[in-house]
């Protein structure tokens, strides 16, 4: 097939190099505008136009897409397929209804469960036994279009945000160039989306989802931390400074409760620190205050006196 590759985290270049290194012709790569990054304000490359300038394809980086020359150019090119990978932008029906196979789509969630932008960061933190990648064939909403293939993927037990964005990127990947092959044999039947998502809407992520809120079970706040992680992490405050949560496990005390208020630190051992929760007790074995590099908690204690009864707080 001839394809358009629209992409643009380090989430998509998996697929995108699995297409150039199968037989199928990549066409042209779309991917968003170049953002400045860092104190000197220098131009980053998104990580799909790095992939595929390595590749040696045509980039186009459009402010937005849904422009008629944009739509024009499309035409020019004359995609069998155009294949979407976290693009960051709405995809108009000129554009959906412009290749003979349309325009298919790699989700991060077994659909319709997590539409939405964060489908892998919200599977953890929901506490979620599975979780997979589906293709679908996109229509004009919102991750509602006819689902073409599945694949599961199990969650380990101290699965983060991190490590099953590796997974299901390389899931992803695989999902994708068996639907495209099975596409052109005519050996998928496209399944219909319900219009209710049995999940939430799988929000955007941003910096203050981090912080957490200690009246929380102890389970709820170990699952935010790993589906934070490595960004945009998890965090508290401890003598008016950020301390990142990176690791912590939930006791196995049957009522988890000393009663005192959730955020105190309620036991200091040689490599871990409990806090009470609002349910259960929380114990952290990683973390990082502000202005420190990331370490065990073994290690920090090695350098700060932290006593029992200090208060971990929201701000």
């Amino acid at each position: 097939m001839r394809v358009v590759f629209m992409g643009t985290p380090d989430f998509a270049v998996g697929t995108l190099e699995a297409l150039t290194g199968s037989r199928h012709e990549v066409a042209a790569v779309y991917t968003q505008p170049d953002k400045p990054k860092g104190r000197g304000g220098k131009m980053q490359f998104t990580p799909v136009k790095e992939a595929a300038a390595k590749a040696q394809i045509p980039v186009y980086q459009p402010v937005k897409v849904r422009d008629s020359e944009v739509i024009a150019q499309l035409a020019q090119i004359k995609p069998d397929v155009i294949v979407v990978v976290a693009f960051g932008q709405i995809i108009p029906r000129e554009i959906l209804e412009l290749p003979a196979y349309g325009c298919v789509n790699v989700h991060a969630s077994l659909l319709p469960k997590y539409r939405g932008a964060a489908p892998i960061q919200w599977a953890v933190i929901d506490g979620e036994k599975t979780s997979g990648v589906t293709t679908m064939r996109m229509d004009a909403g919102l991750d509602t279009g006819d689902m073409l293939l599945k694949r599961e993927v199990a969650l380990a037990p101290d699965e983060t945000g991190g490590s099953l964005f590796d997974k299901l990127s390389s899931v992803g990947a695989e999902l994708l160039l068996e639907t495209l092959d099975k596409l052109e044999k005519g050996g998928i039947t496209p399944v219909p989306q319900p219009e209710i998502s049995p999940t939430a809407y799988a929000a955007m992520l941003n910096k203050k989802m981090g912080q957490i809120d200690w009246d929380m079970s102890a389970v709820r706040i170990e699952r935010l931390i790993r589906g934070l992680t490595p960004w945009p992490s998890a965090y508290t405050h401890l003598d008016g400074k950020t301390l990142k949560i990176w690791k912590a496990s939930v006791g196995e005390e049957k009522t988890g409760s000393t009663g005192q208020t959730p955020g105190t630190v309620c036991g200091v051992t040689k490599d871990r620190i409990a806090v009470q929760t609002g349910e259960g007790i929380l114990y952290i074995s990683e973390l990082q205050l502000e202005g420190r590099k990331r370490m065990t908690a073994e290690a920090f204690l090695r350098g700060f006196e932290l006593k029992e009864g200090t208060l971990l707080r929201k701000e």
